[in-house]
């Protein structure tokens, strides 16, 4: 059973980060304080695990801030019956958040290391709507493809052009763009004839996306 500690933190979580900062969607909101965060970080984190921060997880990674977590999410405006790729599973947070709001999530991760912790992390919580892969995220998870929405979570010095052939018409891909140290949230939907609308949001600070249509290793 889990403390009730923990559970004030994440309804302050909710509260004070996301709701105040205009987070709205309530399913975004609803999973958000569902998902434990603390089991998605090291355990010497823990006690920091429900600040609007970002946190080393090890191996040069970072779980993303409460914040971005969900306004990634909110932004691809997700729906139940959406099949969605991720692009850096990570400790698999925000896999698990988004597994709460869409249909299926197909995560793909480079680092075989976190993929595997990742693994047994969802497992344990029993989320059953996620496949996981191994392999370079910027060539997407073209076998089941295509996606009605893209989420990337590492800094890309452009936007993949696999990743933008695997979106659905329709669909939507959010990611960081820019410089290895700094990037600007773009919100990017698929028009019919290859044409896309593109939206820069905000500044932000991912770790780098390492792959082929990606940053070099």
């Amino acid at each position: 059973m889990e403390s009730t500690t923990r559970l004030s933190e994440r309804h302050a979580m909710v509260r004070d980060q996301l709701e105040k900062r205009g987070v709205q969607n309530p399913w975004v909101l609803q999973a958000m304080l569902d998902i434990p965060r603390h089991f998605f970080v090291p355990e010497e984190h823990h006690m920091k695990a429900y600040e609007d921060r970002p946190l080393p997880i090890g191996q040069g990674q970072t779980i993303s801030q409460p914040y971005i977590v969900a306004s990634m999410i909110e932004l691809i405006e997700p729906k139940t019956t959406d099949r969605v790729l991720e692009v850096g599973v990570g400790t698999g947070y925000s896999t698990a958040v988004l597994s709460r709001v869409v249909g299926a999530v197909y995560g793909v991760e480079k680092n075989g290391n976190l993929l595997r912790e990742a693994g047994k992390r969802l497992l344990a919580l029993d989320l059953p709507k996620i496949q996981l892969k191994e392999g370079d995220g910027t060539l997407g998870w073209p076998e089941e493809a295509p996606f009605d929405a893209i989420l990337v979570a590492a800094g890309c010095p452009k936007i993949p052009a696999s990743l933008l052939y695997q979106l659905k018409v329709g669909g939507v891909m959010v990611l960081p763009v820019g410089t290895r140290e700094e990037q600007k949230l773009v919100r990017v939907v698929k028009g019919e004839g290859g044409h896309f609308q593109e939206k820069e949001l905000y500044a932000v600070k991912f770790v780098p996306l390492v792959g082929q249509e990606g940053w070099p290793q």
